[in-house]
């Protein structure tokens, strides 16, 4: 039987959680996920888990923070004037916003600390620095990305 290699495209179900179990996400009772073995899309250590395995294959694995969404990186913490912000933004904590990097590409950050002069923003993915289990099962290989 045909094993899942980089270059595949796959389609899996999966179930992820925190170290400590605190449930994240789940394709169950959806539309498996379709993705390409090494474009990029999926967090490392799920892509390298998925290789080799064989269609109706399940495995437990752990993921950790290098392989996953990396380590907390206070240098993606930044504070900006609240002058500096659109005027129709109303920041909340917690509020979800995108910001230019120095390439202006947009990333997402999240609002964390609001003065009446500043608000601090964190754009370190909310999964940083955690160790996630992944619970997958191979639906089917489609083959070849043309």
């Amino acid at each position: 039987m045909a094993k899942a290699e980089n270059g595949d495209t796959v389609r899996v179900h999966y179930t992820s959680k925190l170290k400590e179990g605190t449930p994240i996400d789940s394709s169950q009772g959806l539309e498996p996920l379709e993705f390409t073995i090494g474009d990029g899309r999926m967090i490392p250590g799920f892509e390298e888990a998925v290789v080799s395995m064989i269609p109706g294959e399940t495995k437990t694995i752990t993921i950790p923070p290098e392989k996953a969404y990396g380590h907390y990186k206070d240098e993606l913490v930044t504070t900006i004037g609240r002058k500096d912000l659109p005027e129709d933004l109303k920041p909340e904590l917690g509020m979800n916003v995108e910001i230019a990097d120095k390439n202006g590409c947009m990333i997402p950050a999240q609002v964390i600390s609001i003065s009446d002069t500043e608000i601090t923003l964190d754009a370190n993915h909310p999964l940083a620095e955690q160790t996630l289990i992944f619970e997958i099962n191979l639906v089917e290989i489609l083959g070849k990305k043309v």
